[in-house]
């Protein structure tokens, strides 16, 4: 891998004043940021319709956006919104997103806009080329004619008119203004690395069409679901709850529907996270009547046969495999052979020994190593749950005084950047110093995530000038 380095951080994490992060000026004036400061990558999480807790990794569409993530203040220069609703729209604190809110008014908004929206040669011309967007934005419409049900409760199946037109102008909208941000990075020599989730939504348009792909009973219900046993983050383990995938019909039809996804984060990212990447190796299975993780089963899964596709058809595509959680000798060989970068932890280098292959002094080029990922503590909230022996032996590994334990993180961004990995990622809040309140995501908890919001002066605050000399001293620019 060629040396680079980038940050990480969602977009509903940026600044702004309605709300949320969105495809605004404030993500061109962050792209600003990464590029004075010499980073190349803006990493992103999944931009799908998030869950009802606000996951961005359960979603009724593999193939959508984020409607919130549309920026109120383009709709307004397009004058498809007036003053008056924009100011309506304005948050009430700049720390959190406000999810509450959002749910109750933007949609709502949305709807409006597309209302006064006639640009609709543009808009079919994008429908043509993004199939699969289409038939999200039906099965929102079907949704909306069978008032909202599970598929497997339906019994209309001509969707909603009146929501079908909502959903086509949203999504339209979405990849529209996505595509001038990316664009926009890429003037600037900044790259997007997006994030593919391994499952999708039982109740999701990728079912619902592709039926035969999914493993599913006589009664079209799940025969098994998804999660992972317990590990570092869960002494239940995650019941994730999704479907699992019927691999073998997926190879008689060369996995059609995986590559379908690779090319739509063609188009959008120049590079992509598979998350949970080790499931294409083995991935664990669930009965539906389980009410933990605790008590399933590994499965073999697609291994090269999948992967082979993957590389044949990914182009320019920077691929790196999520592949962390309990690891065997098959992932490690399956990552190998891909010859995709894995991901490497610093956060879980100290619960071994110093074999660990995510302490810096073990990074290969061909890795992309992280202080922490959305999953994690901040490395300050990190630092704060060790122990004194393990707070010693970090500080003693990093060559910091003992008693700066919560002051060290200049000299581990610098052991990071001059380590040997090809890539290494920071969390925003890794720059900013921050502490345990301001953690993304704690997994097996659905309350209280994905929240978290940087602030204009938080950025103006990071040190970008030392940040692009450590970038550019350890040829990562």
């Amino acid at each position: 891998m060629k040396r680079a380095s980038g940050v990480l951080m969602h977009i509903s994490s940026l600044y702004g004043d309605y709300k949320i992060g969105s495809f605004g000026k404030e993500a061109k004036s962050f792209i600003d940021f990464l590029s004075d400061a010499g980073f190349t990558y803006w990493q992103t999480l999944p931009f799908c319709l998030p869950d009802e807790v606000n996951s961005p990794y359960k979603s009724y569409g593999a193939f959508s956006g984020n409607p919130y993530f549309i920026d109120l203040p383009t709709l307004k220069g397009k004058n498809l919104i007036t003053d008056e609703e924009l100011l309506l729209e304005k948050q009430k604190s700049p720390y959190l997103c406000e999810f509450e809110s959002l749910k109750k008014t933007r949609i709502s908004l949305l709807e409006k806009a597309g209302e006064r929206f006639s640009d609709y040669d543009s808009q079919n011309a994008f429908y043509s080329d993004n199939q699969d967007v289409y038939k999200f934005c039906e099965f929102m419409a079907l949704k909306k004619a069978n008032n909202n049900l599970p598929q497997n409760k339906w019994s209309v199946f001509i969707p909603d008119k009146k929501e079908l037109k909502k959903w086509l102008f949203i999504e339209y909208e979405f990849f529209t203004e996505w595509l001038e941000i990316k664009n926009y990075a890429n003037e600037k020599n900044v790259k997007i690395i997006g994030d593919m989730p391994i499952y999708v939504d039982y109740d999701s348009a990728d079912l619902y069409y592709n039926k035969k792909e999914f493993l599913l009973d006589k009664n079209e219900s799940p025969k098994l679901i998804a999660g992972v046993p317990p590990d570092y983050f869960s002494k239940d383990g995650q019941l994730w709850g999704n479907p699992l995938y019927n691999y073998k019909e997926m190879k008689s039809n060369g996995f059609k529907w995986w590559i379908n996804r690779l090319n739509f984060y063609k188009k959008y990212f120049d590079g992509v996270r598979i998350d949970h990447f080790r499931a294409f190796s083995d991935y664990y299975t669930i009965k539906p009547t389980e009410k933990t993780a605790k008590y399933g089963k590994w499965v073999k899964g697609p291994k090269m046969n999948l992967i082979k596709k993957f590389i044949e058809n990914k182009g320019d595509l920077l691929i790196i495999a999520e592949d962390l959680g309990v690891i065997t000798q098959d992932v490690r060989d399956l990552v190998d052979k891909s010859g995709f970068p894995g991901m490497r932890v610093l956060q879980f280098g100290f619960l071994g020994d110093s074999n660990s292959p995510h302490l810096p002094h073990n990074y290969i080029n061909n890795s992309v190593a992280y202080t922490g990922t959305h999953d994690n503590n901040t490395l300050l909230g990190y630092m704060w749950e060790q122990s004194d022996g393990v707070r010693n032996l970090i500080t003693d590994y990093f060559g910091v005084e003992r008693s700066r334990w919560n002051d060290c993180y200049d000299e581990i961004i610098r052991q990071m950047l001059s380590s040997s990995a090809g890539l290494t990622i920071f969390p925003i809040q890794d720059l900013c110093k921050y502490g345990a309140d301001t953690r993304l995501n704690t997994p097996g908890v659905p309350e209280n995530n994905w929240a978290f919001r940087i602030t204009k002066n938080a950025i103006n605050g990071i040190d970008k000038n030392k940040l692009n000399y450590l970038n550019s001293l350890y040829g990562r620019k």
